[in-house]
């Protein structure tokens, strides 16, 4: 729910669903008090959206609308003010967030990881050239990429002339994304996040530029870039500016026509809701993912992994069984089509995604309930998700293992949690911001609160008091 930005046009849309708002508000007889508290919000937030100086989610627009009986008015004009936000981008800058300060510069080279090797050709790690599609192309070699890397970034749009975005520079830039992506996901490596936010920066200035062409070019890459910053910044536990990056991806996807970038984006915003405790809003962004990918059996999937593990947090077990079930059906329908519109597939199956996810609902419906069930059908699903994660996929690996443990410990099988998370601990260093870290700090919680006998042996001691070390 973001600022407004200042263009007329824009203003006086929102302002048109605010005035709607209040209309619709006054005629159920409802507060702004009461309405906020219905949504989940305070009700100077609500004050903000009927005044027209905060931009309205088309989620949290449809939660009004069934509210207040509205019949779709006032989804309709939620609608009709973003399109008219998107419309004025080619013409005001794409910046209009805070956004995260653009790390120091330097050599690109230094500061990559050691040995970097480029992929030969696109596309590569579930990444596609926006100007060449599966069709493919060839990647420039190290040396080149350093080069239009730096000329990329040195744009200055008070100063420069007006260049030109070649084909090698979206190449070049598509391909260094990849090498980050790889790179983090093997590594656990910090300096993915530097090298994407320079280049995003870059990118916020070109997308500026008065000229549709590029923006037209450039946008399902920047996309790319803003979501993968998001994600970035939520793994390492940087919650306040990921947010930022990921409302910006939405933006860009929209205008790109991408909904796989889309659907990505609204993934991560659901769960870094979870994991603020905003049980409501990570909800709505399950719910958005199917519309935004309406008729899609793998957005369909992934809107109702989102929408289980919303509920799982609440005890809602009912509901969180019920998507699961919807999730696995989906999955069973998933096709080549898919594929095309979400290139990530490749890299990480359908079925790989709906088993984890349904771990981590089934986990945390564990950990609400207490009921042992659900721990032992985590058990299965995170037992079959790490059998299906492809190798050198280090971070997930750890991720997932570390469920898989705390699922042992909600079944009351402290020695298998201990056994399970004992390497994670052995071969990661953990930080304690991390998804990696929440997790264990979950199962820390589980096996220090354990009152049973076997809680107290020693090695179960020694372990938890591990556990305190590496999570506080």
């Amino acid at each position: 729910m973001g600022p407004v930005p200042a263009d007329a046009r824009t203003a006086e849309a929102w302002r048109s669903f605010g005035v709607r708002l209040r209309q619709w508000r006054r005629r159920a007889g409802l507060t702004q008090a009461q309405v906020g508290a219905r949504v989940g919000y305070d009700h100077t937030a609500i004050s903000k959206l009927e005044h027209g100086s905060r931009r309205t989610p088309p989620p949290l627009a449809g939660r009004l609308d069934d509210l207040l009986g509205a019949g779709g008015d006032l989804l309709a004009a939620c609608e009709d003010a973003g399109a008219q936000e998107r419309a004025g981008g080619a013409r005001t800058p794409a910046r209009r967030g805070p956004l995260p300060g653009e790390p120091a510069g330097g050599e690109l080279l230094a500061m990559l990881p050691p040995g970097t090797v480029l992929p030969v050709s696109l596309p590569a790690y579930g990444l596609v050239c926006p100007v060449h599609g599966r069709d493919g192309c060839t990647v420039p070699v190290l040396t080149d990429v350093i080069a239009l890397h730096a000329a990329f970034c040195a744009l200055d749009p008070d100063t420069s002339p007006r260049p030109a975005l070649d084909h090698d520079t979206v190449h070049a830039l598509t391909a260094l994304l990849a090498v980050c992506l790889r790179a983090d996901e093997e590594r656990a490596w910090p300096g993915a996040t530097a090298v994407v936010e320079r280049t995003l920066h870059a990118m916020l200035r070109w997308m500026a530029l008065p000229a549709a062409s590029y923006q037209r070019r450039l946008a399902p890459l920047a996309a790319e870039y803003a979501q993968s910053a998001g994600c970035l910044r939520l793994l390492w536990g940087r919650n306040g500016t990921a947010m930022a990056w990921l409302d910006r991806s939405l933006v860009w996807a929209a205008m790109a026509g991408h909904v796989g970038t889309e659907v990505a984006a609204l993934s991560d915003m659901s769960t870094l809701a979870r994991l603020e405790g905003d049980g409501p809003s990570a909800l709505a962004y399950g719910e958005e993912i199917r519309r935004a990918a309406a008729g899609r059996h793998w957005a369909g999937a992934m809107s109702d992994l989102y929408q289980a593990r919303g509920h799982a947090v609440r005890g809602d077990a009912a509901r969180t069984l019920g998507h699961i079930d919807r999730a696995w059906s989906q999955m069973d329908r998933v096709g080549e089509r898919d594929e095309t519109e979400a290139p990530w597939l490749s890299v990480a199956s359908v079925r790989l995604r709906v088993e984890s996810g349904a771990a981590g609902a089934l986990r945390d419906l564990a950990a609400a309930t207490g009921d042992r069930r659900y721990a032992l059908r985590a058990v299965g699903a995170a037992g079959t998700a790490l059998g299906l994660l492809p190798p050198g996929m280090h971070s997930a690996r750890m991720l997932f293992l570390a469920r898989l443990a705390d699922a042992h410990a909600c079944a009351g099988d402290p020695a298998a949690a201990q056994a399970v998370a004992g390497p994670v601990l052995d071969t990661t260093e953990v930080n304690p911001a991390t998804l990696l870290g929440q997790e264990l700090r979950g199962l820390h919680t589980r096996l220090a609160g354990r009152t049973d006998r076997t809680a107290h042996r020693p090695e179960t001691d020694d372990f938890v008091r591990r556990l305190a070390a590496v999570v506080r």
